[in-house]
């Protein structure tokens, strides 16, 4: 006998992403798995009395959405501070930061982020002009890609920045003409002693700044808090149809808050954590990341990878280049690693039977990362490894077939782009006009044969899978002589779903809408295929449902 459904969605335009069956009309599901995908018809033959149905109002439905590149605690963490997205010019920010500092009078240190490097248009971001509006707070703002941060004097004396420190390869306090700190902040060194001001601690940056554990460990008040924290970002996915995370900072503690929830209630959104693997650590510290991957390895919580930095970002001009930067000759900056030291760490990961996923911007940070995985090959023998690139900004020429060859991985994000989600200015004079061709270079990768997988990077940019899908289809050129690195619906929504499935060793659980799979699936507000390309941002997560539960429902 048949079973029932316990949920039928029809009237439905599904994409399943699946090649031997693209499209159907409804899909039944039983438990936590796809019961059936097809016609209304047949799938109607599944109801029984305890069916829910839901009419997708011939909108689209797609396989859960699997943002490949995020930061949940961090995102989470910052969902209340001051967004500065779209904010322009000196009144505008004054008006901003001072209704803000007035709605939150109990705050030790006020944080915004979202801020253009070119904020205040040509003119530079300094402590003197957060002091003009903000002088007697402490104050920090942070450049929309996370890597830079501006504090005004009253944030840099209080963490004792204000005569400079001491920082790692990469990180820099920047000093002004007369001796003492600019207030501009570049990379996690720089910025953390800032961080640690708040009255909500710092333990939401950990994953990323030391890949290290909370000391002292927190309170009962400091976890439920944390708790809390977790359990809104994670809403905050399933409100826009995401039903799986790939997180690209961790600890023991992250997941252990993770752990939690599930036992508690079930995770509405499978995540998955890595160990993040700093320059300051050893190789033994590589004996935590097989402890996360021997304790979490179900199909809502997993670890099995491990997550490194080789660079910076290019507005900062703190990303490796081959060649210098096109606006500063002589500059092209240190990797995070040194290229044999990396060599050594990839090989050691990839014995142990791990993923790597390494942050690479410039095409130089590109192709030591690519070095490394070719040494971990001839070392240990080609196995399916699908170790991955994060970002991948610039890719020299030369590099580009090296991806398909090695089997590696192209983790992008396609709202990233200059003139997509961010400014055309200052990246692409940066960048310099040789190199555009190579940059963001989404179909040129595509077409070597590459595996793209698709994600926002939140909070760096906005976790909205449709703001991205638009990015990566309606692209517009930086000049009429360079390739189209537009990308096809199908193609997009594949490295958003199928190929994000892949790139975790997940294909044949999730990814898909076929017989057998995970309930992993979200109803859109729209048709997707319907509307103009330019207004797919526009559209929404009517509902969201993964392992079988509704998580979202608009």
């Amino acid at each position: 006998m048949t079973s029932h459904a316990d949920t039928i969605v029809t009237n439905a335009r599904i994409l399943t992403m699946d090649p031997d069956r693209p499209r159907a009309d409804a899909v039944a599901l039983a438990g936590n798995e796809i019961l059936a995908v097809g016609s209304a018809e047949t799938v109607a033959d599944l109801r029984g009395a305890a069916t829910r149905t839901i009419d997708a109002g011939g909108n689209t439905v797609v396989p859960g959405f699997n943002d490949a590149h995020v930061h949940l605690f961090v995102g989470a963490a910052e969902l209340d501070n001051l967004q500065l997205g779209g904010v322009e010019g000196l009144e505008a920010l004054k008006s901003a930061m001072q209704a803000f500092a007035a709605a939150n009078p109990d705050e030790t240190i006020l944080q915004a982020q979202g801020a253009d490097y070119t904020i205040l248009g040509g003119e530079r971001i300094t402590r003197q002009v957060l002091d003009s509006i903000l002088p007697d707070r402490p104050f920090i703002m942070f450049a929309a890609d996370h890597h830079t941060a501006w504090a005004n004097t009253a944030a840099l004396k209080a963490a004792d920045l204000l005569h400079g420190r001491e920082l790692g390869v990469g990180n820099e306090i920047v000093m002004g003409e007369d001796g003492l700190a600019a207030g501009e902040l570049r990379e996690g060194q720089a910025f953390a002693p800032v961080m640690e001001l708040s009255n909500a601690g710092n333990r939401f940056r950990l994953g990323l700044e030391t890949g290290g554990e909370p000391d002292p460990a927190p309170t009962p008040a400091e976890r439920a808090h944390d708790l809390a924290l977790m359990r809104r970002g994670l809403a905050h996915c399933a409100q826009h149809g995401i039903t799986s995370i790939q997180n690209m900072d961790g600890n023991l503690y992250q997941l252990d808050l993770l752990a939690e929830i599930d036992r508690e209630e079930g995770l509405p959104v499978r995540v998955r954590v890595p160990f993040h693997f700093k320059n300051f650590m050893e190789l033994d510290a590589l004996d935590v990341a097989d402890e996360m991957h021997r304790r979490y390895r179900s199909e809502r919580l997993r670890s099995g990878f491990v997550k490194l930095f080789m660079d910076g970002v290019i507005d900062s001009w703190t990303a490796v280049m081959i060649e210098d930067y096109a606006d500063k000759p002589g500059v092209n900056c240190d990797p995070l690693f040194d290229p044999a030291r990396f060599a050594e760490i990839a090989t050691e990961v990839d014995r142990r039977g791990l993923q790597i996923a390494v942050h690479a911007i410039g095409d130089g940070a590109v192709r030591i990362v690519l070095d490394g995985y070719e040494a971990a090959r001839r070392a240990n023998g080609v196995r399916d490894s699908r170790h991955r690139i994060e970002h991948i900004e610039v890719v020299h020429p030369d590099d580009i077939p090296r991806f398909a060859g090695l089997g590696v991985g192209a983790s992008m994000q396609p709202i990233h782009a200059p003139g997509t989600g961010f400014p055309l200015e200052p990246t692409i004079n940066q960048i310099g006009r040789a190199r555009w061709p190579y940059s963001y270079a989404w179909q040129t990768l595509r077409e070597t044969g590459a595996r793209l997988i698709f994600a926002t990077d939140w909070p760096v940019s906005p976790l909205d899978p449709l703001a991205c899908l638009k990015a990566a289809v309606a692209r517009k050129r930086w000049d009429d002589d360079g390739p189209d690195q537009r990308q096809s619906l199908g193609d997009a929504l594949a490295s958003y779903t199928r190929d994000g499935a892949w790139i975790e060793g997940m294909e044949a659980r999730k990814g898909m809408l076929k017989p057998g799979m995970l309930a992993d699936l979200a109803i859109l507000s729209a048709d997707i295929e319907a509307i103009d390309p330019q207004a797919l941002d526009t559209v929404g997560a009517a509902t969201t449902i993964a392992d079988g539960r509704v998580t979202h429902e608009a």
